[in-house]
């Protein structure tokens, strides 16, 4: 699969007219790309906007070329960003979860993408007192963090 990967993402840098490296770590789940550019803002776009598409867009490559196999998923991170930003999101996470237990009141979050709901779930799915829901449809799907019901 590295090497499928390998070859989509040379094909996207060059029609992108990006030059940079990437390093891929695979484990059982999933595969990490770690891409380097000095344009690195191209490949992240508006707040991440157009990283989450082009990692939507090499795993449905990655489907196409294996219909048949367990495809793995893709994790894609340039310069850092997408690892600064779930730490940062992490934290933040571990305050909203201190003020929901201090006042004992739900707070409804602004609309996130799947990756950052997801982040925030697993950021705070064994701290006791408290549990997380995504609502709502679309671009409007966010993250309620309300205490737990006893």
């Amino acid at each position: 699969m590295q090497e499928q990967v390998s070859e989509i993402l040379d094909n996207i840098l060059g029609l992108l007219l990006l030059e940079g490296s990437y390093d891929i770590e695979e484990n059982d789940e999933q595969l990490r790309v770690e891409i380097a550019t000095p344009d690195a803002g191209r490949l992240i776009g508006f707040k991440g906007e157009s990283l989450e598409g082009l990692q939507l867009l090499i795993s449905l490559m990655m489907l196409k070329k294996n219909p048949d196999a367990k495809i793995k998923r893709v994790i894609l991170d340039v310069a850092g960003w997408r690892k600064q930003k779930e730490e940062n999101l992490a934290q933040q996470a571990q305050r909203w979860a201190d003020q929901v237990i201090s006042n004992g009141e739900a707070m409804e979050l602004e609309p996130m993408s799947p990756w950052q709901r997801r982040i925030v779930h697993l950021a705070l799915q064994d701290l006791k007192g408290i549990e997380t829901e995504s609502v709502g449809e679309g671009k409007e799907r966010h993250l309620v963090i309300k205490p737990a019901k006893i």
